[in-house]
């Protein structure tokens, strides 16, 4: 049974990438936990784990529907119990399979990712879940080293990961968040019912929507891990053996990874055939899945289908490699001050040399997913089924396709200077890549080539392989060609013997049909003659068979599986000769995809005045507005100023209800991620200092899921950046403590920014606490800005109303009250308000009382600032001498003006 099911999934896919499984988490019973801590895997149970499996013999089991059951699965691989509860009464598989060893059976739900996936998908489709990843953390005194290795179903890539994290696995959950992953596999003895790790309990929380599958331990091996990185990595990719082999736990992820991948694809990777590179946790910056969500990188808070997002803003990219690749960069922007200067360096050159633009952009559209048609391309079937062998003919001539645009690629690259598009370029003269298209173009024709249209790229896949190479395949060719002409001939000998506009149609699903254009009231579909059976009428448009195309369809197809198995033979004896160079086109799909994103950049700078930002120790943006603002509003945003430095590194922003306040700092952490990923940015000058993490608290929604009010979620947000930050973080918190009472919002506030005052991290804190504003006469290095208001006569009301500018200025608001007018505003009753406004001036005189301003505190301010400039213009100043003496002397003047004067200091204080 186990056998049957296996081979039904692999040549009838139950999962798509369009489909979202709701999982239900269900952890297996009581496993027994191995007697050695700090272990990375079972290590008395490694002779029992099998090595990489070899392919299978090729056979044959075309045109026989049976045979489909006959091959042997993977059934010495025990699986856990998936968490996926999603029905399909379609395929309704279920294997039986050990959890572990003594433990009774358990189900499993089977599903299969597709092997034999287009390479022509879209954009969209791009991003739909298709990364399996596996995850393992030390026991023991290596609890907290985390080992994490995945895949993606669409590329032949394998990415290892390890690092070590704190209690709260920040780290774990952001790059799983940045992965995006259809499957995480774990230890079955870190889910055991009762006594499940924290980090699994975490990860089970945060992925909600993702399928948990548990394997044994033994499976997490890192000496199988070694040996399967040895045997699949590319030449070109060794080196990662040096970086990985005492990295046992990411070595033990890619073991159980790699043994999951082949038994659920019922395929195994072709020897040195995979891209696999290690990436650590410190070469990105970080972003929370709470902080993406917050500030809309990806999907839009209001619409989850809307583009108004900051991917919607970038996204002008033509491959979905591409359109992959600024996805995560937006996730994970760079902190290599060299790397986005070069990227930032290609930008320019594109916007500043319009043919080399408009040249790459022609030639990168033409290209299909080539990081999916080398996965395809880089798999063994273990069974040669119709499927399989359509999959590789048809990926074999995108193959062909593809390698016949590199030429053009290089045309266009050619008079390129930036040294990053000149890296491109030679990475483009590797002479592998004619080498494969003179192979491939010894066996396949000259004009067999990618076509959209079904029965086009049928056509093509037919006569794919040249005349003379198989004597059987040309007969097999004429065979099915004659069976099309007589299909043709049998229509239009029926058009003709009822008077009928009969035309010859094809689909996927239906084969050969009938189909005609007519006037569906005037013609019903009682009046079509009787042998036209299965009739379907769509418009003014009638679609029929007969029973003769039927037995006609069948004998096609039949045709169709020996041509397909013939050339599947040939195609499969091309491909063996062309592995050993199929290297080069990793480096090809790198190339092409960081192109497309480079291209996407520079469209999005022609769109808008957009200016390239410079790297320092400050954060200065001169007249910088909101992207996404910007694309939803018929009108540009209101530009504002932004100045943060060590000196200065806190900012208080006060202001009304809806002046502007929230979208500022959304903007600010904007401007950084599209800075870091060399993106220029929405602003007149912009200079960033390089930010290893961002962190936002932003939300006022309470989480039903979690049992957690609106102030219990801030205070987890609160407590998961305290816990995190360092003196690398930009933190934006808005209006904290709003979910409790002014007393506490206000000392927890206080708190929080005396906290963060200790560090050297960027932070901009918007609050309603007008009292939090004067921490700035304790601490020098706080600065407090405000969104100005206008005041303006309603006539129709006879009241004041607001003007709202969304300008920041310097100092406190000086708005008093502007709740109370936002309540007068509404239809609150006339008593309430005037009442309130009663209560408020007397707690707010008594407030005012208890205040004193000190002219020392002034002095000190005025020295303070005066040293932070100095400091930063000894550090990043490229003036030249005249210019740099002008700005001291305009320096020395503003000094003086701020100090105040000595007969404003006073004598003696009195206490």
């Amino acid at each position: 049974m186990l056998r049957q099911e296996a081979t039904s999934l692999s040549s009838s896919p139950r999962w798509t990438p369009s489909r979202r499984e709701v999982p239900r988490r269900r952890t297996p019973a009581s496993a027994s936990r191995p007697s050695t801590e700090g272990a990375v895997a079972d290590r008395s149970s490694s002779s029992s784990s099998s090595s990489p499996a070899p392919a299978a013999a090729p056979g044959s089991s075309f045109g026989n529907k049976r045979s489909y059951t006959t091959h042997k699965a993977a059934s010495n691989f025990p699986v856990g119990t998936s968490s996926s509860s999603a029905q399909d009464t379609t395929y309704p598989h279920t294997f039986r399979t050990p959890l572990s060893a003594g433990n009774p059976q358990r189900s499993y739900k089977g599903w299969t990712p597709q092997v034999g996936l287009s390479a022509t998908s879209s954009a969209v489709s791009a991003h739909a879940p298709s990364v399996i990843v596996a995850v393992v953390e030390g026991r023991g005194l290596a609890r907290g080293e985390i080992g994490m290795a995945s895949i993606d179903l669409k590329s032949p890539q394998i990415m290892l990961s390890q690092f070590a994290d704190n209690t709260t696995y920040a780290k774990v959950i952001t790059k799983l968040q940045v992965l995006s992953p259809l499957e995480i596999i774990m230890s079955n003895t870190a889910c055991v019912v009762g006594n499940s790790t924290k980090l699994f309990t975490l990860i089970t929380e945060n992925f909600k929507n993702v399928n948990f599958t548990t394997v044994q331990r033994k499976y997490f091996n890192e000496t199988k891990g070694l040996e399967y990185i040895e045997q699949l990595c590319i030449a070109e990719f060794s080196s990662v053996l040096m970086e990985v082999q005492s990295r046992y736990y990411c070595l033990a992820a890619a073991a159980a990874l790699l043994k999951y991948v082949e038994f659920i694809q019922n395929s195994v990777y072709a020897p040195k055939s995979l891209k696999i590179y290690f990436q650590g946790s410190e070469q990105t910056a970080m972003i929370d899945s709470s902080s993406a969500q917050n500030l809309e990188l990806l999907v839009n808070n209001q619409d989850y289908r809307s583009n108004h997002t900051l991917f919607g803003v970038l996204n002008y990219t033509k491959t979905a490699g591409g359109s992959r690749r600024l996805r995560s960069n937006i996730l994970e922007p760079l902190v290599d001050v060299e790397t986005i200067s070069m990227r930032l360096d290609c930008v320019q050159e594109l916007l500043q040399d319009e043919e080399l633009f408009y040249g790459l952009q022609s030639v990168i559209s033409r290209f299909l997913d080539t990081e999916q048609l080398l996965s395809v391309l880089v798999q063994i079937p273990k069974q040669d089924t119709v499927n399989a062998a359509e999959s590789k003919i048809t990926n074999l001539i995108y193959l062909k396709h593809t390698l016949e645009l590199v030429d053009p690629l290089k045309v266009a690259l050619k008079n390129c200077s930036t040294p990053l598009l000149r890296a491109y370029y030679g990475s483009l003269e590797d002479h592998r890549f004619g080498l494969i298209l003179e192979k491939i173009k010894t066996v396949i024709n000259d004009d067999a080539r990618y076509m959209k249209g079904c029965l086009n790229m049928r056509t093509q896949k037919c006569y794919a392989v040249r005349s003379n190479i198989s004597e059987f395949l040309d007969i097999a060719r004429r065979t099915y060609t004659e069976i099309v002409d007589d299909i043709a001939g049998m229509i239009s000998q029926l058009a003709e013997k009822y008077s009928l506009p009969l035309r010859t149609s094809f689909s996927s699903a239906r084969g050969f049909f009938i189909q005609m254009t007519t006037d569906c009231a005037a013609l019903s579909s009682d009046q079509l003659p009787s042998e036209f059976i299965k009739i379907s009428k769509v418009k003014n448009s009638y679609s029929f068979t007969s029973a003769d195309l039927i037995k006609m369809n069948e004998r096609c197809q039949e045709s169709l599986r020996e041509i397909y198995h013939m050339t599947y033979m040939i195609v499969c004896k091309l491909l063996s000769e062309i592995y050993e160079h199929i290297h080069c086109l990793y480096k090809l799909s790198d190339t092409v995809s960081m192109l497309d994103m480079l291209l996407s950049f520079a469209h999005a700078c022609t769109l808008s005045d957009y200016v390239r930002p410079e790297f320092t120790d400050t954060l200065a943006i001169k007249q910088g507005w909101h992207p996404i603002l910007e694309k939803i509003s018929a009108e540009k945003p209101v530009a504002n100023n932004t100045y943060i430095t060590e000196g200065s590194n806190v900012l208080i922003i006060t202001g009304p209800n809806m002046s502007g306040k929230s979208t500022f700092l959304k903007q600010i952490a904007l401007c950084q991620i599209m800075a870091q990923i060399g993106s220029f940015v929405p602003a007149q000058y912009a200079s960033f200092r390089i930010a290893a993490q961002i962190f936002t608290r932003i939300s006022t929604d309470d989480d039903i899921e979690t049992n957690s009010s609106t102030f219990m979620k801030e205070m987890k947000e609160i407590a998961y950046i305290l816990h995190n930050a360092n003196d690398k973080s930009l933190i934006l918190i808005d209006e904290l403590g709003r979910g409790t009472n002014t007393e506490e919002g206000t000392g927890i506030s206080y708190a929080v920014c005396e906290h963060l005052l200790s560090t050297k991290a960027f932070t901009l804190f918007t609050t309603h606490f007008l009292e939090l504003c004067h921490i700035d006469t304790l601490y020098l290095n706080v600065e407090n800005m405000h969104f100005e208001v206008q005041h303006v006569k309603n006539t129709s009301r006879n009241k004041d109303a607001i003007l709202y500018t969304y300008k920041l200025s310097r100092g406190l608001t000086e708005e008093k009250h502007y709740g109370l007018k936002a309540a007068e505003a509404s239809s609150l009753p006339p008593s309430i308000v005037l009442d309130a406004r009663e209560i408020t001036t007397q707690i707010t005189r008594q407030i005012s009382q208890n205040r004193r301003s000190s002219p020392e505190m002034d002095r000190q301010r005025a020295v303070y600032h005066l040293a932070t400039r100095l400091v930063q213009v000894a550090r990043n100043s490229q003036l030249e001498p005249d210019r740099l003496r002008t700005y001291l002397s305009n320096l020395k003047k503003k000094y003086e003006g701020d100090f105040p004067r000595a007969a404003d200091l006073p004598e003696k204080t009195e206490e």
